[in-house]
């Protein structure tokens, strides 16, 4: 792996987790002096002239007021909010479609609150028809997921030096 496009996690002022980037740009935000170095977890970067720590965590010297961040209504988010579950059988797989509850042909929309993730052998039994006229109960309704301020870490593996920062793994 290129040590330059490691990850590195940036916190805000006040030490809250804002976004993760990678070594190239968490070393030009020090060089500038817009942020400092927190934990250096990987040795060092060498250059023709100097030599500089790499970073693992950084934190800003300013603070950033940042919206809740709305997820994306898309096929890994619908999986991921369903824990990758079948809505109808409760059947754990990574060989999920997508269903809409109520069909778009019967005037479904494609929302949060229509869209679930369903295992292949279910959404066949299914197939254009409503859970009701199908014989099918969903485990349970599909909702929008509240907006959190950490979505974007949901996709990540964080590293080791990152657990003090982060306070849903600790």
């Amino acid at each position: 792996m290129n040590l330059l496009k490691s990850p590195v996690l940036v916190l805000n002022q006040n030490y809250e987790p804002l976004n993760i980037c990678d070594v190239r740009r968490a070393v030009i935000l020090l060089g500038r002096g817009k942020a400092e170095m927190l934990h250096n977890g990987r040795g060092e970067l060498h250059t023709a002239t100097l030599s500089l720590p790499i970073p693992s965590v950084i934190r800003l010297q300013y603070q950033v007021r940042r919206p809740f961040i709305y997820r994306r209504l898309s096929r890994r988010e619908i999986f991921m909010r369903d824990h990758h579950l079948c809505c109808y059988c409760g059947k754990e797989t990574r060989e999920l479609t997508l269903d809409h509850v109520v069909p778009r042909h019967q005037g479904g929309r494609h929302t949060w609150d229509n869209v679930v993730s369903a295992c292949i052998r279910c959404n066949h039994k299914k197939a254009g028809l409503t859970p009701h006229e199908a014989g099918m109960t969903l485990l349970r309704e599909p909702r929008a997921p509240r907006p959190s301020p950490y979505a974007l870490f949901l996709h990540c593996t964080p590293l080791e030096d990152w657990r003090p920062y982060i306070p849903w793994l600790s």
